[in-house]
């Protein structure tokens, strides 16, 4: 990781410079987060019926 912290004249850290490709996968993570708790309430299905899904869909 190559994070770098921007202080200020007391030594707080007051921003932080990512690479891009860090700073890509931290928003993938933050959408996938909100996207898992968007969904929280819907039902689920077991690994069966998923499978029976994807198959009649033709997905695999």
């Amino acid at each position: 990781m190559n994070t770098q912290f921007v202080v200020d004249e007391s030594g707080r850290k007051t921003a932080v410079i990512l690479p891009v490709e860090e700073y890509d996968e931290l928003l993938e993570d933050i959408h996938d987060l909100a996207v898992i708790a968007e969904r929280k309430d819907e039902s689920t299905i077991n690994f069966h019926e998923l499978k029976k899904r994807l198959k009649a869909d033709g997905l695999i």
